[in-house]
């Protein structure tokens, strides 16, 4: 399982690296113009990180959409290293566990299901799936 556990750290080391580098959030959808087609994604003081039309002014047409908004709060960069966080604190519990424990197989299977979310990753092993 030490393979495992190194797969599972170096994708949380992706993950926070990637969030780290983020905007510092709250983010939250704003309007450009009443009626357009099209919004920007703002940061805690107005800045504008993301926006749907490029330099010339072209509009790409992303939209606005309700489920956005509310999947929107599961991506804010401090609840991704909350998570990081929390994942990280499983497999230092797993670590520290009796590895000879018959009652093993229950946190082993917890690190398999831990790892199923990166299971397109190229370095992820077949042999990991629950």
């Amino acid at each position: 399982m030490d393979d495992l556990i190194a797969f599972l750290r170096a994708r949380l080391d992706e993950q926070e690296g990637r969030a780290r580098a983020l905007p510092v959030g709250p983010w939250q959808w704003r309007t450009i113009e009443s009626g357009a087609q099209y919004d920007e994604l703002v940061g805690p003081t107005g800045e504008s990180v993301l926006v749907s039309s490029d330099t010339e002014n072209y509009c790409s047409w992303i939209s606005r959409h309700d489920a956005f908004d509310a999947y929107l709060q599961d991506i804010q960069p401090a609840r991704v290293l909350a998570e990081v966080d929390a994942k990280r604190r499983i497999l230092t519990a797993y670590e520290n566990y009796d590895n000879d424990a018959p009652e093993l197989d229950v946190p082993e299977s917890v690190l398999r299901m831990l790892a199923l979310s990166y299971a397109d990753h190229p370095d992820y092993k077949g042999a990991w799936r629950p």
